[in-house]
């Protein structure tokens, strides 16, 4: 581990845009910290931090000029892997034919820059999705092998972070080309910066940087072990997935369905969430049509349709499908948790549905009825 200085952020931006990389990371934008492309390190929520509770996100200027002093915000990188809307053919009219036509699927190289550990973990679990079942997603995998990834260390979790319950953060420990740990005291502001892969150790090399003292090794852990001592929020992961799937039918979901109001904002926000729809759409003299994939929630009507109508009509039901397909049997189907303990789907639920306190309240009901 090495120190760079503030300013060899504007060489780091340099360097990747020369090796071809479009810059994409955190910005401000209508008083929240979105993703979006980078033209310069001036472009980064500098003195910035944000406050996060359930159903509540706000936005505060720092006496501080740090550069990621805040918390995972309402986009994640999955929108640049896993894109929203995604043509898959064209047909245009010929006269009485159609001609049938694939766009080009040829993304831009990417580099995420200030990924956190618990997004790299999500990315990880969408290659399982994507890559790794029994189909192979080639649009998803196109995009993913040209990412670079530039992780930053959370110093400062927020109140709806539960990272540690999953073991995904705060600290970044895989899955990155190079992480950095900001450190800003009253006589100091610098980072600690590690490489984590050959294109990643290439990328440092062109950068200034000095050998890292003790001291400020030291330093690290400790921002490191209180970021981690500060998460209260916690999920009991033991025998998760079979108390979902023995509580099949509690009147605890009717409880949650009170206050739910399906409007699929969890699921939007959520960085492994990955259900589609398809819609063909045409222009208004019937002579182009398309076909489109683009996002889609378990919380709609639509998405259960089949046949004769929707199987799941209630939000009862809707509630129930997310939270045990998210916490249980995507255990079954991939091998992992869909949950990373980022927190986004509390702070953006409009009514502050927490899944750490409904998963409690159902473990504690489950018991209490045992």
């Amino acid at each position: 581990m090495v120190v760079i200085e503030p300013a060899a952020l504007e060489l780091l931006f340099s360097v990747l845009r020369e090796k071809g990389y479009r810059l994409v990371g955190p910005t401000i934008r209508d008083n929240t910290i979105v993703l979006d492309e980078l033209s310069s390190p001036a472009d980064l929520p500098i003195g910035w931090q944000d406050t996060q509770q359930p159903g509540a996100y706000r936005l505060h200027r720092t006496e501080k000029e740090t550069y990621f002093n805040y918390v995972v915000g309402p986009q994640s990188f999955k929108k640049y892997l896993h894109e929203p809307r995604l043509t898959l053919f064209k047909a245009i009219k010929d006269g009485h034919a159609f001609d049938i036509s694939t766009p080009e699927d040829d993304p831009p190289a990417y580099a995420f820059i200030g990924i956190r550990a618990c997004e790299l973990a999500a990315i990880a679990i969408q290659d399982k999705v994507f890559l790794e079942s029994t189909f192979t997603d080639p649009h998803y995998k196109s995009r993913r092998e040209k990412i670079f990834t530039v992780a930053v260390n959370c110093t400062r979790p927020g109140a709806n972070c539960f990272c540690t319950s999953w073991g995904t953060g705060p600290e970044t420990t895989e899955g990155y080309d190079l992480v950095l740990t900001e450190i800003a005291t009253k006589d100091t502001h610098v980072f600690l910066i590690k490489s984590g892969s050959p294109q990643g150790k290439e990328v440092l090399e062109a950068l200034p940087y000095r050998e890292a003292d003790n001291a400020m090794l030291q330093k690290h852990q400790e921002l490191m072990d209180h970021a981690a001592q500060s998460i209260t929020k916690h999920l009991e992961t033991d025998g998760l997935k079979d108390l979902f799937y023995q509580n099949l039918e509690s009147p605890h979901w009717e409880t949650v369905a009170q206050r739910c109001l399906s409007c699929a904002n969890c699921t939007m926000v959520c960085p492994t969430c990955f259900c589609t729809t398809v819609e063909d759409v045409t222009n208004l003299t019937g002579t182009e049509a398309e076909r489109v994939r683009r996002w889609d929630s378990c919380f709609t009507a639509d998405f259960s349709y089949i046949h004769g109508g929707s199987i799941r009509k209630s939000t009862a039901s809707r509630y129930r499908q997310w939270i045990t397909h998210k916490l249980a049997s995507w255990q079954d189907q991939f091998g992992t948790s869909g949950c990373v303990g980022c927190g986004r789907c509390i702070t953006w639920c409009p009514v502050g549905i927490d899944i750490t306190e409904e998963a409690a309240a159902l473990r504690k009901k489950h018991l209490v009825e045992s």
